[in-house]
């Protein structure tokens, strides 16, 4: 599942592919450029929000290890 930052990372990155077509349409370098920016910031922010997710990820992992952990050292022997 997506979380908010790959979301608004997409929306970004989109955003700037829009923007830069715009630019070259109009012949706009400043616009072009603009939405080149936008694009590569997307893309970070992006890979920001799946970097967080598999992070997220890897904590849930070892908690539930930790917790099985700690119910087979509580079992009776």
């Amino acid at each position: 599942m997506a979380n908010e930052n790959e979301v608004h990372g997409k929306a970004q990155e989109m955003g700037g592919k829009v923007q830069k077509a715009a630019g070259d349409l109009t012949g706009n370098a400043d616009i072009k450029a603009e939405g080149e920016a936008n694009e590569t910031k997307g893309k970070a922010e992006g890979l920001l929000g799946k970097v967080k997710g598999a992070a997220a990820s890897a904590v849930d992992t070892v908690k539930s290890k930790i917790d099985q952990g700690k119910a087979e050292a509580e079992k009776p022997r």
